[in-house]
């Protein structure tokens, strides 16, 4: 068998198993006696439904990928690659709009299998459990508009990338990176102040005592907002959440509107304290550098692979061309990206960390910090007692307990540090 098939398939399988096993234990863990550290804000009720929406969840998950899984199969080996391939040679294009149609047509159709199952997800497992607050009109808008984009924005770099590597010779692999790296930039700045309004709508901080708090604090640490923002994140979801977006002028910090209904002003001032030490501890600079580094290494293996004539047998392809060959590199490039993904994922933990230590060490309320976790946890039905294998897999952060004992850890560190402050000034006087 053609060896580039083989380790696709290998991919395929080894990563399903994984998955699997890394479900089945998470579900294993799911213990029905609520961790005392929780009984302050969950009742028995809701930490069963939150357990129920766990297995809800990966249930579904078993069945979208087995799916995602039949579906590859069945299409490659059925030839529908190169049928694929012979329909758009056939109308006579040059390659470079040919191959521009070809990825078009395959994400359509990645696209059209996948909507029955986030009708599903949407309409049925999130509305179960309370959580939908999106309607079909908004459901559809977010469709059109996602497909707009990508044709506005994804298609000018794809036709670059495609080019490049048709006709830019041993360094196309340079000039790509550099083109994507630029991209990539500009869109930090592009994307809070023009792409996100596109899906979201975002409104200043009004005056009250929450903007008041938020910017003593942020005055306190001497750390400058262009702005606060309210999202109305209601419009499709009652989970709450906040992030930290953008560069320079257009860094702002934006509040789900759920999030403000259900936290006192010192609970979301801690949560921004943690987004704010994120920004502080260079978090945000790192990960792009390290994506930076990534996309350069994905885009030599690239060129090594892309045109390789076994690449394209391995798939049925009459034709070798470019745009198939980055599509089944993709596929190719799987086992390096899952591995990339674990180390970007304990990174990351390190990363969380290292932020609800700021926002303790400079906000100093850690259980007002703890509070707003936990009431975070509450309102999305968070699993509380996650598998560590299946945490190593798939968390960017860490598990809530893990964080509360972090926190608390580094509060005991300041009281203890101040105890030995106060003994040395008395030794002194």
């Amino acid at each position: 068998m053609n060896p580039y098939a083989l380790i696709i398939l290998a991919t395929l399988i080894i990563t399903a198993v994984l998955d699997t096993v890394a479900e089945v234990l998470n579900l294993r863990a799911l213990s029905p006696e609520l961790p005392e550290e929780f009984r302050d804000v969950y009742d028995a009720e809701k930490y069963a439904r939150s357990q129920e929406y766990t297995r809800v969840r990966t249930r579904f998950g078993f069945v979208t990928a087995a799916f995602d899984i039949a579906l590859l199969l069945a299409f490659w080996f059925a030839g529908g690659f190169n049928r694929l391939d012979l329909l758009v040679r056939a109308i006579g294009w040059p390659e470079l709009p040919a191959g521009l149609l070809f990825i078009a047509l395959l994400a359509v159709g990645m696209g059209i299998f996948g909507l029955p199952f986030r009708i599903y997800s949407t309409f049925v497992i999130e509305e179960r459990f309370g959580f939908n607050k999106t309607t079909v009109k908004t459901f559809i808008l977010d469709l059109l508009k996602g497909a707009a984009l990508g044709a506005v924005v994804g298609l000018p770099v794809l036709a670059l990338v495609l080019w490049l590597f048709d006709a830019a010779g041993p360094l196309a692999w340079l000039y790509a990176w550099m083109a994507v790296t630029a991209f990539s930039i500009v869109m930090q700045y592009v994307a809070p102040t023009w792409i996100m309004p596109l899906f979201n709508k975002f409104t200043p901080l009004g005056e009250g005592p929450l903007r008041d708090e938020i910017l003593a604090y942020a005055d306190s640490v001497k750390f400058s907002l262009q702005g606060v923002y309210v999202m109305d994140g209601s419009k499709r979801s009652s989970k709450a959440n906040a992030f930290f977006t953008g560069f320079g002028k257009n860094k702002r910090i934006a509040l789900f509107d759920t999030l403000i209904e259900k936290h006192t002003a010192e609970e979301l001032t801690a949560v921004l304290a943690h987004e704010i030490g994120h920004e502080r501890k260079k978090h945000i600079i790192i990960s792009m550098l390290i994506g930076i580094v990534e996309t350069g290494v994905m885009f030599f293996l690239l060129s090594l692979f892309v045109s390789r004539p076994a690449l394209a047998e391995a798939f049925f392809m009459q034709h070798v061309s470019v745009y198939a060959g980055l599509v089944f590199f993709g596929l190719l490039y799987e086992p390096v990206s899952t591995l990339l993904s674990l180390g970007m994922n304990v990174l990351s933990r390190r990363h969380e960390f290292e932020a609800d230590r700021y926002a303790v060490q400079t906000y100093r309320k850690p259980e007002v910090f703890v509070g707003a976790l936990k009431k975070l946890t509450v309102s999305n039905l968070s699993n509380v007692t996650p598998h560590p294998f299946y945490v190593w897999l798939n968390y960017s952060h860490p598990p809530l307990l893990e964080r509360i004992r972090h926190i608390r850890a580094v509060a005991g560190e300041k009281v203890r540090h101040r105890g030995k402050m106060r003994v040395r000034v008395r030794d002194v006087m």
